[in-house]
């Protein structure tokens, strides 16, 4: 259990539950639930230029970590066809991989296919069932896929000023504004509440929130004097309580109780607001391919991890079908901005390309 790691090495309950949260990120979690502790350990086993546990902006924003990936990829002769949404997989004569066909009609031939979107589109979307072994189909199906998580981005055009550490006279950032500031963590009962309210399907009340300010170390990404907030909240039930939908009306809603928690912390957080982006767990399955919202293509519990992930005797890459490996956040070890995954893949499939 996650209390108890914490309570071993920790007496202040506001470092408790602020650790705590990256116990539950993206998981329909509580600290007090059992196996949380992995996830907490997940998140603090990369490096960032030799410090352990550390984490970094990316400088142009997220998408600059794709687009190097990209131009790495190009500069050793990759093709990358943008906007092509793959229909299925191409399979030969003995059930072997082949390459892809595009919604455009467009086939694409190869001798290996590696796929990082999730596991249930991979093999429930892309491949005819009868392909695959039924205790396998089975299992993907039941992945628990749960995602407690609603991102919020937002327009900001003067810095949030915190009554805890309030802004200098002339407004430049602080220390605290460059990194991670964690909100509603003063206890990790308050942690337990937002779940509890959510495992009922009703949005948290007052929601876990980690509030990122991106624009104070990379003032490209803002006109000046604006700021971009990166909001990371939860408790948020894919389904809501009474089979109500995630309406406009629920979705803002919920927006309007983080606004009014943050207002709680920086007094004129609501009034410097200019846009905000909502993306509720069905917003995040349908614009990015997550299943169910989930950010790690799949509960980082116990059950699904390592030679479980994504299924049992499958966790080493190679799939059921001769040449389709999976590499995305559904692959061991899982999600985060790591690229474990990737890379083990690609070696495997290197070794397998060997041999054809």
């Amino acid at each position: 259990l996650l209390g108890q790691i914490l309570d071993h090495w920790f007496e202040s309950e506001p470092l408790k539950a602020t650790l705590a949260t990256d116990a539950v990120i993206g998981a329909m979690a509580s600290p007090h639930t059992p196996g949380s502790g992995y996830v907490l350990l997940h998140h603090v086993m990369g490096e960032l230029e030799g410090r352990r546990g550390a984490w970094g902006y990316v400088a142009g924003g997220m998408g600059a970590l794709s687009q190097a990936i990209a131009q790495a990829a190009t500069a050793r002769g990759a093709h990358i066809f943008a906007e092509k949404a793959v229909c299925h997989v191409l399979l030969g004569r003995d059930g072997e991989a082949q390459g892809v066909a595009l919604q455009d009609g467009t086939e694409v031939r190869s001798k290996l296919v590696l796929s990082n979107a999730s596991p249930q589109i991979t093999f429930l979307e892309l491949l005819p069932q009868e392909q695959l072994p039924k205790d396998f189909v089975q299992r993907i199906r039941q992945v628990d896929t749960c995602s407690p998580v609603t991102k919020i981005n937002v327009a900001v055009d003067q810095l949030p000023s915190f009554l805890a550490a309030p802004n200098a006279r002339d407004g430049q950032p602080l220390p605290h504004h460059q990194c991670s500031i964690h909100l509603n963590c003063e206890n990790t009962q308050l942690l337990h509440q937002a779940f509890t309210e959510a495992a009922h399907g009703h949005p948290s009340s007052r929601p876990m929130i980690e509030l990122c300010i991106p624009s104070a170390l990379d003032p490209g990404l803002a006109p000046p004097g604006c700021h971009v907030v990166s909001l990371f909240t939860q408790y948020t039930p894919s389904m809501l309580a009474g089979g109500q939908s995630w309406d406009e009306q629920a979705r803002n809603a919920y927006a309007d109780t983080v606004f009014d928690c943050i207002e709680d912390y920086a007094p004129g957080f609501k009034a410097s607001v200019i846009g905000r982006d909502i993306l509720t767990p069905p917003d995040l399955e349908r614009i990015f391919g997550l299943p169910g919202g989930n950010i790690f293509h799949g509960g980082m519990s116990l059950d699904q991890l390592y030679f479980a992930r994504p299924a049992p005797s499958y966790s080493g890459y190679r799939s059921p079908i001769p040449g389709l490996y999976l590499c995305g956040s559904g692959a061991h070890p899982g999600g985060g901005v790591m690229g474990a995954a990737g890379r083990n893949a690609a070696q495997v499939a290197i070794e397998d390309f060997r041999h054809l």
